[in-house]
């Protein structure tokens, strides 16, 4: 054969004739271990594997169901997971593969977690957390750069944002407030000027293909992802109870009132109130965690949100290090069983958190499949997305007000750590470095600089 001769197609370039959910189930718990770098770095592997290498479903298929994800509270990056899991296997893939998404996740943040309050006093660790501090200030005031330069696109956004930073920073108003009032301006505003509140496609249409797929833009939806009244009543009993059944539990063991049970009603709430992802519900967490129930400290809460960036899974999943703090601190479980009192309350509100992110796909996946047309932010979300940057700054400020003067504004600058949080704000914003990257260095720093100026 010379050069000009057509060379046959290889029979690599056909889609996987099937996949089992043996195989299907390797991936996902791959997945659950790789998956560093925030929602847009999970998105990001599960586009390459599933669209480019392995062509499990279509890139028009799998952005149709990312638009559908972007819509929902909770972390989208682990729906998606779960509405494709449940697109090839039914309910049981999207269970499993969403579960997957979260327990390597929760399992390590356990073992941080431990070895973060059992040793936490230790030189190494407090140095190495130190340098870690800074660097979050650095990271969270990156996500509100980043969510703020595709959000805020006119004047009006610009103002929302800026109002709810205010709102929350010097009125102390809580964020299920602000969401709400947002989402009404939003509202309002789409009806008087659309133009203002106008949506621009976050993840645009499909332009490429990779070949063909398993799951293709003209295969037909599969028979158990086709919309059903008796499916939908049937989840929605089904998720009921679920939620139901362990919050009736805790009432009957510990009250209304006890830590446990508090723990799982807030995190049910915080679930529902994730709409611009896990930056914009962490000051719900805080002023709820910190200030309303005391189960950590401010310093706590910036020390597991640096656990959470260094761990693969969602974001959100700090919640599982508030959880164990809170019950090992408190001894809920008696003085001899602090581990467990820390793991079953991590659980718990990992539980509580992820329930409605299953329910919603499980639920609204068979509605979205009667379409293939992509779907677009509604002008009530374009408002409450203005307002999550407000509230994202604000927690830099929090996190800059306790990292620089660690003792309160009438005490010592912490120059140090000034001089850290530059240096890693310097290299997230003009040097695009990794935010795991940036922590390891900074907290290296923060080890050196403790040993070297105790």
């Amino acid at each position: 054969m010379n050069a000009h001769e057509a060379i046959p197609v290889a029979p690599a370039s056909l889609p996987p004739s099937s996949v089992s959910f043996r195989e299907a189930f390797m991936f996902w718990l791959k997945l659950g271990f790789i998956s560093f770098g925030g929602p847009a770095g999970q998105i990001a592997i599960m586009h390459q594997e599933l669209v480019e290498n392995r062509r499990w479903i279509s890139e028009r298929r799998f952005l149709h169901a990312l638009n559908y994800c972007m819509v929902l509270p909770g972390p989208e990056a682990q729906q998606l997971a779960t509405y494709i899991g449940w697109l090839m296997h039914r309910t049981w893939g999207g269970i499993v593969a969403g579960a997957l998404f979260v327990l390597p996740s929760l399992l390590i943040l356990i073992g941080l977690s431990w070895l973060y309050i059992a040793f936490g006093n230790l030189p190494l660790v407090a140095g190495l957390f130190y340098g870690i501090k800074p660097a979050v200030t650095a990271i969270v005031l990156q996500a509100a750069h980043r969510i703020g330069s595709r959000a805020l696109r006119n004047s009006t956004l610009w103002a929302i944002a800026a109002a709810s930073f205010v709102a929350i920073f010097a009125l102390d108003v809580p964020f299920p407030a602000i969401v709400a009032a947002a989402a009404l301006i939003g509202y309002i505003g789409g009806r008087i000027a659309p133009d203002r509140f106008k949506t621009g496609g976050a993840h645009g249409n499909a332009d490429k293909s990779f070949g063909p797929a398993l799951i293709d833009d003209d295969t037909p939806t599969p028979e158990h992802a086709r919309f059903r009244w008796p499916g939908l009543l049937r989840i929605a009993v089904v998720g009921g109870l679920l939620w139901a059944v362990p919050m009736g539990l805790l009432i009957a063991f510990y009250g209304w009132h006890g830590a446990l049970t508090q723990m799982g009603w807030f995190f049910t709430k915080a679930a529902l109130l994730t709409f611009g992802g896990a930056y914009a519900v962490l000051p719900y967490v805080y002023q709820g965690a910190v200030e309303h129930y005391n189960w950590l400290t401010p310093t706590q809460m910036i020390d597991g949100l640096a656990l959470g960036e260094t761990t693969p899974g969602p974001l959100i999943m700090v919640v599982a290090f508030v959880g164990f703090v809170g019950a090992y601190a408190k001894a809920l479980f008696g003085p001899y069983s602090l581990f467990l009192a820390g793991a079953a309350a991590a659980t718990l509100v990992t539980w509580f958190t992820f329930l409605p992110s299953f329910l919603f796909i499980l639920a609204g996946g068979p509605l979205i499949e009667t379409t293939h047309n992509d779907l677009k932010f509604t002008a009530p979300l374009t408002a409450i997305t203005a307002a999550v940057v407000g509230v994202i700054l604000n927690l830099a400020v929090f996190f800059g007000y306790h990292v620089l003067w660690p003792q309160g504004l009438g005490a010592h600058f912490d120059w140090i750590s000034a001089l850290i949080a530059l240096a890693a704000a310097i290299a997230l914003f003009r040097f695009k470095r990794n935010v795991i990257h940036v922590i390891a260095a900074c907290a290296l720093a923060g080890l050196m600089l403790k040993l070297l100026l105790p």
